[in-house]
């Protein structure tokens, strides 16, 4: 047996014993594959894993930059109370399409946003709001502006806020100091930023499974 067919049968695994998909979450992923969009979701047991730190948190307000087809963003919409708020932000209006109806079909889209646009426009934007600060952000976009993500994050979260980074091994491509990839350097610097910044603690987990080698950063907002 190979390497990562073990992967995915310890992912099948847990996740059957853990985190069974219903059928709102396996209608979301077999709508997003009739749109083609990239199987680039989280994985189901990483949803999980999102929707529990969404709990643990006690978070009433969550960002999430990148929803693609809305798979992520069911899994932290039930981690919401009854008055609370998910915004996520999608470059491509055929996307957000797609997760919209997925969303609603899910029974979330009373407490779910998609605001469709480049995300770098639409922080700044959604800064002018002046918001209730946000508990967690989930950064899962264009992986060459992530520290651009990170510092919005900053300004839109509060002390003991949670922002997770996902993607960010690249494949063990992260170490490559001298890379031109945008994707690497997008992610070095913003690991760089969260090990240097004042108002940042965090660590960065690698992870293998049904997604491959792969892992996420995650980083908690100081005083």
């Amino acid at each position: 047996m190979s390497e990562s067919q073990v992967w995915d049968d310890v992912d099948d695994y847990f996740t059957t014993r853990l985190a069974p998909e219903d059928e709102a979450l396996a209608a979301a992923l077999r709508d997003s594959d009739a749109a083609g969009l990239p199987h680039i979701n989280v994985a189901p047991n990483q949803g999980k894993l999102l929707q529990l730190l969404a709990e643990i948190q006690g978070a009433r307000r969550i960002l999430e930059i990148g929803t693609l087809g809305g798979y992520s963003t069911i899994w932290l919409g039930r981690a919401l109370p009854t008055d609370g708020r998910l915004i996520s932000l999608e470059y491509s209006s055929e996307n957000a399409e797609v997760a919209t109806r997925n969303i609603a079909r899910a029974g979330l889209d009373g407490l779910v946003e998609v605001r469709v646009g480049p995300a770098l426009e639409s922080l700044p934007k959604l800064a002018d709001e002046n918001p209730e600060p946000f508990d967690l952000v989930f950064i899962d976009a264009d992986k060459a502006n992530n520290p651009h993500y990170v510092e919005w994050a900053l300004k839109l979260t509060r002390a003991g806020s949670l922002i997770v980074v996902d993607n960010v091994v690249r494949g063990g491509r992260v170490v490559d100091a001298d890379s031109t990839e945008p994707d690497v350097q997008g992610t070095r610097a913003a690991i760089e930023l969260i090990a240097t910044h004042p108002r940042l603690t965090g660590t960065a987990v690698q992870t293998v499974g049904s997604k491959g080698y792969d892992g996420f950063a995650l980083a908690r907002v100081l005083d």
